[in-house]
């Protein structure tokens, strides 16, 4: 891979509590290459959200990064803060999130809201962003792009507002997305649609995205690597084909089993037992090892190792060849 577009290292976010020091990211590392989708996937309370908003600079305080750095474009960005954090933002990185609402004000008509996101961060005159805004919204799949960049967000269906969030998000044409759950309130069918665009705009314009989902499908059908987070650490990091066909993490293989499609042919689908512990809670050495069925004495004892230069499973008898306890 050539100089990546996003590059994390040992990133770790800490949130002080009276019940002591929270780490909803903990020693998290990873790159994301131009023109490519890493995909992050793990359970709710996994840290995948947290990293993303760390990256952009929407920690809520108390919220901070406590340690690592994170570079976009070769540049280092994670001490950025006011003005500068808020240049960095829409012109190198574009943000869409679950609820395309949240990310649209609905006073304010469609085209207008490009309109300023492309002055505040391009050269370009009034008419000229103009222009551009309708151009956008016709990149990603607006029908009558001219007529409806007039449009306010409650005229558009959950489908589409997701587009014109993605519209917005690009054009100041940023080199890193990150799309927080961007499929998650929509139809399959209309899901399948905005996966294809995210695929399409990585291939035409390069950009590189960082897709956050719960969702193993979404992975399977969008991503080219996958990085799979448990309770803030980054547990399995490789190819989308090689982890979700031969998982090497107990975690991954479980998720990957809780699928309709693993699951196709038996009565009920299979179920990881018990729950992610509570950050003020984690048990000793590895966090997964209560639930997992291959948990050895040194899994209860050892924090789970790091991953093996920055692919591979963070685990002390990956699969395929650890055997189950009795």
């Amino acid at each position: 891979m050539s100089e990546p577009i996003l590059s994390i290292r040992n990133l770790t976010v800490e949130i002080p509590t009276r019940q002591g020091i929270l780490r909803p990211v903990n020693g998290v590392s990873y790159d994301i290459g131009r023109g490519e989708i890493l995909g992050v996937v793990g359970e709710s309370g996994a840290g995948k959200s947290m990293a993303g908003n760390a990256v952009i600079g929407l920690l809520s305080p108390p919220a901070r990064i406590a340690e690592g750095e994170i570079h976009v474009n070769g540049a280092r960005i994670d001490q950025l803060k006011g003005d500068a954090m808020r240049r960095l933002r829409g012109k190198e990185i574009g943000m869409v999130f679950q609820d395309p609402l949240t990310s649209l004000n609905p006073l304010l008509r469609i085209g207008d809201q490009l309109t300023e996101t492309i002055l505040a961060h391009l050269p370009l005159s009034r008419s000229q962003a103009e222009e551009r805004a309708v151009q956008a919204l016709d990149e990603v799949g607006i029908p009558g792009a001219a007529e409806r960049v007039n449009s306010y967000p409650h005229e558009f269906s959950g489908g589409m507002r997701q587009r014109v969030v993605i519209a917005l998000a690009l054009c100041a044409e940023p080199s890193l997305i990150i799309a927080d759950e961007p499929t998650t309130a929509l139809d399959v069918s209309v899901q399948a649609q905005i996966i294809a665009l995210l695929k399409q705009l990585c291939r035409n314009r390069g950009t590189a995205v960082m897709l956050i989902t719960h969702d193993m499908g979404v992975i399977a059908e969008a991503a080219d690597r996958v990085a799979v987070m448990y309770a803030g650490k980054l547990v399995e990091l490789g190819p989308v084909r090689e982890v979700l066909t031969t998982p090497r993490h107990p975690y991954t293989d479980g998720l990957m089993g809780s699928t309709p499609l693993a699951s196709r042919g038996k009565d009920r689908l299979h179920q990881i037992p018990g729950a992610m512990p509570r950050l003020d809670s984690l048990p000793q050495g590895c966090a997964f090892h209560p639930r997992c069925p291959y948990a050895q004495a040194q899994c209860k004892a050892d924090p789970a190792p790091k991953l093996n230069e920055g692919e591979g499973a963070a685990c002390w008898f990956p699969l395929p060849h650890a055997t189950k306890v009795a």
